[in-house]
């Protein structure tokens, strides 16, 4: 697929995404596309990590099962590409439909606007909220915890949920955007540090990673621009904050986005956290800023949000305009 039908392909999905989202009689009639993968990999965890198994065979186990989740992701992104293309005039936009399940900029929005919206009501209706967007222990979180564990999702999100698959569907068109959701999902389900995944999630965790790179900076870049169109958001507090903050982050990702948001708005978030009744310890970002979020700072991250994903709708449109030639 050439470099035209991609960015036509990512800007179409793109405006699909965010005006419908994915259909709500689709998820209950057939699923998404993630549980699909997701039933993969749990069938994976289930029989192919053994526990009896030495390190190096969990690590070599983990490594075939990644290749099979690349192998069966990029393959289905590739036939629905295919078949969609092979429909006279209408076969991009049947393509961006499917590429649009790939996306998450309505749902993040939703997600994150439920939390702001519950913590308003009561703070057991902001944990309750929260708990369908983080690992975290709910019942541990203050009124600050909720709104800062909501900011946090919310610009990791952005990167792992928007922008990275944006990216690779521009890159690869749907089999590219499809690859990265098989590995992210693979990242999120066994890409973990407890004794049952530390050798056989190494690989899942690892190529996450690598394949993250780009569109963390890239996000972080965002909403840098993104807080020149935000009232009381600022640019070059955001750009402080990534120079300073971002490498403290646990993950090499995580705290572009993490630290651009925190800077722009003003506002510090990471630091300590419980984890399935384990405290992890993790790097400030935004730090200096003000560590007691309310339900306000959310609804002013979610406009910042909302500005960085403009920015990124504005400039696929751009982009694709210039290689057509416009």
């Amino acid at each position: 697929m050439s470099l035209e039908l991609t960015l036509g392909l990512t800007l179409a999905a793109l405006l699909f995404e965010a005006a419908f989202g994915y259909p709500s009689f689709l998820l209950a009639r057939i699923g998404h596309p993630v549980t699909w993968i997701g039933r993969l990999i749990g069938w994976l965890d289930r029989h192919v990590n053994r526990d009896a198994a030495a390190p190096r065979e969990r690590r070599l186990a983990g490594m075939g099962a990644l290749i099979l989740i690349i192998a069966v992701s990029g393959g289905a992104g590739l036939l629905v590409q295919g078949l969609a293309m092979r429909v006279p005039f209408v076969g991009l936009l049947l393509a961006a439909l499917a590429g649009s399940s790939l996306l998450a900029q309505r749902s993040l929005y939703q997600f994150v606007g439920a939390v702001a919206e519950g913590l308003e009501t009561s703070l057991e209706e902001g944990r309750r909220a929260v708990s369908h967007i983080v690992g975290r222990d709910p019942d541990k979180l203050d009124e600050a915890g909720v709104a800062r564990a909501a900011i946090e999702s919310l610009a990791e999100n952005y990167s792992d949920g928007v922008v990275a698959p944006a990216l690779w569907m521009a890159v690869a068109g749907l089999p590219g955007a499809a690859i990265y959701k098989g590995v992210n999902t693979a990242d999120s389900m066994i890409g973990h540090r407890d004794a049952r995944h530390l050798y056989f999630g190494w690989a899942a965790a690892r190529f996450d990673d690598l394949i993250n790179l780009p569109a963390s900076r890239l996000s972080g870049a965002l909403i840098v621009i993104g807080a020149l169109f935000v009232r009381g958001a600022s640019p070059w507090r955001a750009i402080t904050a990534i120079r300073r903050d971002a490498a403290r982050h646990r993950s090499p990702n995580a705290g572009w986005p993490e630290a651009a948001m925190a800077g722009a708005l003003g506002i510090a978030i990471a630091g300590p956290r419980h984890y399935g009744g384990t405290l992890s310890v993790d790097g400030l970002m935004g730090e200096g800023g003000r560590y007691e979020c309310t339900a306000k700072d959310i609804r002013r991250a979610l406009a910042l949000y909302r500005a960085a994903d403009a920015v990124m709708v504005g400039l696929v449109a751009v982009l694709a305009l210039v290689v057509w030639g416009w």
